[in-house]
């Protein structure tokens, strides 16, 4: 798909958004300005004043809709649903009828309270890859029926607020986002059941990258940024932390249960766990290794034992090897299986009979390869370019990176004293490494 193509389907896909219709924004009604509004009945007579505004958050629509209000009648608080609701403007809400049946409010699976759980709580806007916070929230009738199609962000949003209340009625969309590009992080969201409560947020997340996904991690408090890890599956989530800032990934696996720290450091790659793990005490490390399968965490604690700022200490266990009578359709077939490793392997390494390496075949050169032909063939012709890049894992870093360098290489083979290979660090890490002082850029934060 052309980019002119994918930019045309992004504009038709925002402007079928409600908050793209003229109609709609010229209808919105602030929750900040509704509340504390009078509620009056038929006869236009003030029943009593709205508390708050409910709404079904986590339901399988993309703009949630207003199941009720709650009112303060003198020391009394009640509910009303929704149905009783003939009319929400800008600082009133009147009823179908005079006469009101009120009644105590039970929330019900996936409903919140717009006021309490939402504004003011932090949020994440998808589509502008940020963590922010509602200043406002705005409802607009809507085919029959009140829902939620925005949220306001805006520092003069939270300037009214502090105004007269003739101000704060006002709605003042200076920077509104979509709902639908919205998902949530109240802290008493809903006593529904799990997958009524996490439906809507996963399917506006899951399309993020783990990069911005990090972004947001590091950005959330402590509560929501759990909460987000719990809505991610597990090997999504690992993608995340693998790039998140060292000093912030250590305090996200603090924070977190140790079962769920644990099943996070498991799905991370080799050379990233280990990074992790080392930023934590003896203890905290160790309560984690106990919590993982024994194969994983034994593969960890034996890439523990090189020391930080080696060739050892900075590769990954990830390796595709092969022999040399293996065709090059073999290999195809056998790097297909480790497509959730891709970015971990940019070449195979070749062994010898006595399992020490032959030759380093990077990918393009498999990629161009005929099937039928075999690995020692294709060896034997990348002889006439130099033996493979290899390091010893005792070698310091910045040795690796001159070696690197020298080999105009993407990664090094690290082997013992007979030439076996241990792992393979690859060129980014060394780099992460040789150059701390360049982190990654982080989304501007709004209002935080």
């Amino acid at each position: 798909m052309s980019t002119a193509t994918r930019l045309r389907d992004r504009r038709v896909h925002l402007e079928r958004r409600a908050t793209a219709s003229k109609q709609v924004r010229a209808s919105l009604v602030s929750v900040a300005g509704l509340t504390g509004s009078p509620v009056v009945n038929q006869a236009g007579e003030e029943v009593g004043r709205l508390v708050d505004v409910v709404a079904r958050l986590y339901g399988g629509e993309p703009y949630p809709p207003v199941t009720g209000v709650i009112l303060r009648i003198g020391r009394r608080r009640a509910f009303l649903a929704a149905d009783k609701v003939e009319q929400v403007t800008a600082g009133q809400v009147r009823l179908r009828t005079a006469r009101v049946d009120l009644r105590e409010f039970e929330r019900r699976p996936g409903e919140v309270l717009l006021a309490r759980d939402v504004l003011d709580h932090q949020l994440v806007d998808v589509d502008g890859v940020q963590v922010t916070r509602a200043a406002d929230l705005y409802l607009a009738p809507v085919g029959g029926r009140v829902l939620l199609v925005g949220v306001d962000v805006s520092l003069p949003t939270l300037l009214r607020r502090l105004g007269p209340r003739r101000w704060q009625v006002r709605p003042t969309p200076e920077r509104v986002l979509d709902w639908h590009s919205v998902a949530p992080f109240p802290e008493q969201a809903t006593d529904g059941p799990a997958e009524v409560r996490l439906r809507a947020s996963r399917a506006s997340l899951h399309r993020l990258r783990p990069a911005d996904l990090a972004d947001l991690l590091e950005d959330l408090g402590r509560t929501e940024r759990q909460q987000l890890l719990g809505w991610l599956e597990p090997e999504h989530a690992a993608d995340a932390l693998e790039e998140m800032e060292p000093a912030e990934l250590e305090n996200l696996l603090r924070e977190a249960p140790p079962e769920h720290a644990a099943r996070l450091v498991d799905e991370m790659e080799p050379d990233e766990a280990v990074d992790a793990l080392r930023d934590l005490t003896s203890g905290e490390r160790e309560a984690l290794l106990t919590r993982m399968p024994a194969d994983q965490a034994g593969e960890l604690r034996a890439l523990l034992t090189h020391r930080e700022g080696t060739a050892g200490g900075a590769m990954t266990t990830v390796l595709v090897t092969a022999g040399r009578e293996l065709t090059i359709g073999q290999v195809r077939a056998e790097l297909a299986t480790q497509s959730e490793h891709r970015t971990e392997i940019p070449a195979v390494a070749v062994l010898d009979a006595d399992g020490r390496v032959a030759a380093d075949i990077a990918l393009f050169d498999l990629a161009v390869a005929e099937d039928t032909g075999t690995v020692g063939e294709l060896a034997d012709w990348l002889v006439q370019f130099g033996p493979p890049a290899v390091i010893r894992a005792d070698a310091r870093l910045t040795e690796a990176a001159d070696q690197l360098v020298a080999a105009r290489a993407a990664s090094l083979l690290v082997v013992d004293e007979d030439d076996r290979p241990l792992g393979r660090i690859l060129a980014d890490d060394i780099l992460d490494s040789v150059l701390p002082e360049r982190g990654r850029l982080h989304f501007r934060r709004f209002l935080q």
